[in-house]
């Protein structure tokens, strides 16, 4: 007999779907949250029998399982960890785990991946075109290459499993694994994504309007609450928010934070390991500790949520060399343009001198970081200009 706990994501699924594959109905599945994954696997190392097996996928466990695990396989038992995530490189120390960040081919791996791949090497899947299509969907998502590829069927995918209870979506993709050769997705599918993407599209918009910026030990932060749609959302506000650091959604119900960042010098898993967290280097997720809930959210709440910048500019436009300008809450008016060959600078009455800044988006990011600024819309601006003409006439 066998038994799987894996996390319940898409690759945690992908995980349970291999699994299903390979042992059919010799193997239970329990699909966990990142802190309900722990005292499951305490809860298995408490039985008498050796003779079962378990696998444990895409989730890593702590300290105190982890010294558990080790005595309970010198005893005779039998244990293999399959995950993908940078925080958890140090169980490679152990038998009866194996973590990789990358596969062979340098691709980014996921669970999901690396799980197929064993199972193949072993004998206890057959593969073919549809699994290894179905592989490959799972590891772009998880792994965000969907978007550098385009490859939206990653995205539907994910979609999908959303809509859907967990054990349900499990029999839908057991049923198209074994009728076609292709993994594809039928025409019902293709309507129903296409409503809930338009819905997604909507969620996100509005969520645009609700990000705090906080600095929080030494980051610029953006806090949202979301309950949903983690993925997208969290690369959505990174990109509409470049100037921060990384995003932190919040689930206060469900005591989780999860970080997304879009930036290389970022490494979202370290920011989560102070709160007892981890994951990759931009996408990882934490229990909401205390530490953690007054940084995040007491810390924000009389806060006001960021200002987006003005979208249909003909005239205030970003990056041109005879300036832009922003506003912040206090009303203040910040001038942004090239100076002379050194650099940009910045013109307001809030800054008693301005900094040079090599390009365009490092003294916007300093507008940002410091004014919490947006940019305006061409009325304003060219009152502006206008005014500054008027005024430098008149000296």
């Amino acid at each position: 007999m066998y038994r799987l706990l894996t996390h319940n994501d898409l690759d945690g699924l992908g995980c349970g779907i291999l699994a299903r594959l390979a042992f059919g109905r010799d193997i239970e599945i329990q699909y966990n949250s990142v802190g309900g994954f722990n005292p499951q696997v305490e809860h298995f190392l408490k039985k008498e029998d050796k003779e079962e097996v378990l696998w444990m996928t895409d989730l890593s466990v702590n300290v105190q399982n982890e010294k558990k695990i080790e005595e309970y396989v010198k005893k005779g038992g039998k244990v293999k960890l399959f995950d993908h995530h940078k925080s958890a490189l140090h169980l490679n120390q152990y038998s009866w785990a194996s973590v990789q960040v990358e596969e062979d081919g340098g691709h980014l791996a996921c669970a999901t991946s690396l799980f197929y791949q064993y199972l193949t090497e072993t004998g206890r899947i057959k593969p073919n075109r549809a699994l290894d299509q179905f592989v490959e969907l799972v590891r772009q998502m998880d792994t965000w290459e969907w978007e550098k590829n385009q490859n939206l069927a990653a995205k539907k995918l994910n979609d999908l499993f959303y809509l859907y209870p967990i054990d349900e979506f499990e029999e839908i993709l057991l049923h198209k694994l074994s009728g076609s050769d292709e993994f594809q997705f039928d025409e019902l599918e293709e309507k129903i994504l296409n409503i809930e993407g338009k819905k997604v599209s909507r969620y996100i918009n509005g969520k645009k309007r609700e990000v705090y910026q906080a600095v929080i030990d030494g980051y610029y932060a953006g806090v949202v609450h979301a309950e949903s749609n983690h993925s997208e959302l969290g690369n959505e506000l990174a990109k509409e928010y470049p100037h921060l650091d990384y995003i932190a959604i919040l689930m206060v119900g469900k005591k989780r934070i999860s970080f997304r960042t879009i930036h290389d010098h970022i490494d979202v898993s370290e920011i989560a390991g102070k709160y007892d967290g981890g994951g990759h280097q931009k996408a990882s997720g934490c229990i909401m500790t205390a530490d953690a809930f007054k940084h995040y959210v007491e810390e924000t709440f009389k806060s006001e949520p960021l200002r987006r910048d003005f979208a249909h500019n003909r005239a205030n436009l970003k990056g041109q060399a005879s300036g832009c300008l922003y506003q912040n809450r206090s009303g203040d008016t910040i001038f942004i343009h090239k100076g002379d060959p050194k650099g940009w600078i910045i013109e307001s009455t809030g800054l008693k001198q301005s900094p040079v800044f090599s390009t365009f988006e490092e003294a916007e990011s300093f507008v940002k970081r410091q004014f919490q600024a947006w940019l305006v819309q061409d009325e304003l601006y060219l009152n502006y200009l206008e005014k500054t003409n008027r005024q430098n006439k008149q000296s």
